[in-house]
């Protein structure tokens, strides 16, 4: 141990002390011209902000219309909309080349792999596959992204790749990319999440013919051929129309 640790004194509470600048002398003001803050205590002479009361509302610009009124409001902003990350092909065969990316029926790609390598910086909502560079793209790979765009299919399935495109929620999300896999992951709730998974030329994960065309592949999870049956049967079912009065 060395001399200068050695003179390090006990830590107590009768030598512990504020950190510097944490502490503040505190502003009195209104009691006398001698501290500098009397008088008039800092709100000066005349005018509306120097009088007792009420202070202005946000927004109050003294009587003329606020600039809130004065503008007409255009647009809106989707509740429901979602921001994909995207990924082009020539990216992920560069990622490949690399080394940075390797995909196998057993450990597909997913968000978190994408994520981890740096391929993307921020998966938002989830990871959308573009086919921008598939000129270039040339690996067979096991991709389980949110969406895939037709183009991407096409080159990825072209190579003998396979491509899976997978519903995550806010929270299914993070726990993939922090590589959980002891959760059941929620299943779509909003009918036109339920419509596009169920479609099998979208490479959805819910899709009968295309988990039938997957065969045993080790990925493939159980539920999904579960969820599949029971959508199935949703589609098929008949309601009965209301009666008009």
């Amino acid at each position: 141990m060395s001399a200068s640790r050695l003179r390090l004194p006990r830590i107590s509470l009768a030598n512990l002390s504020p950190a510097r600048g944490s502490q503040h002398k505190q502003k009195r003001v209104g009691r006398g011209q001698g501290s500098n803050h009397g008088g008039t205590a800092g709100r000066g002479n005349n005018g509306q902000k120097s009088r007792s009361g009420a202070g202005i509302k946000p927004g109050f610009e003294g009587g003329q219309t606020p600039i809130t009124k004065l503008f007409p409001k255009r647009g809106f902003v989707n509740q429901n909309a979602k921001t994909w990350a995207p990924v082009n092909l020539d990216r992920i065969q560069h990622w490949i080349d690399q080394g940075r990316l390797t995909s196998s029926p057993e450990n597909p790609i997913t968000a978190r792999e994408l994520l981890l390598s740096g391929c993307i910086h921020d998966a938002h909502d989830g990871v959308k596959i573009l086919g921008d560079g598939a000129q270039y793209f040339h690996s067979k790979i096991y991709i389980t992204p949110s969406r895939a765009s037709k183009s991407a299919i096409t080159a990825i399935e072209k190579h003998g790749g396979t491509v899976v495109c997978k519903y995550y929620n806010p929270l299914a999300l993070r726990e993939c990319i922090k590589g959980r896999t002891d959760r059941i992951e929620a299943a779509p709730t909003r009918r036109q999440d339920i419509m596009w998974y169920n479609n099998r030329r979208n490479r959805g994960y819910l899709s009968p013919e295309l988990l039938h065309s997957l065969g045993e592949l080790p990925f493939v999870e159980d539920r999904w051929k579960v969820l599949a049956a029971q959508l199935s049967k949703w589609r098929k079912q008949e309601f009965d129309r209301p009666k008009k009065k």
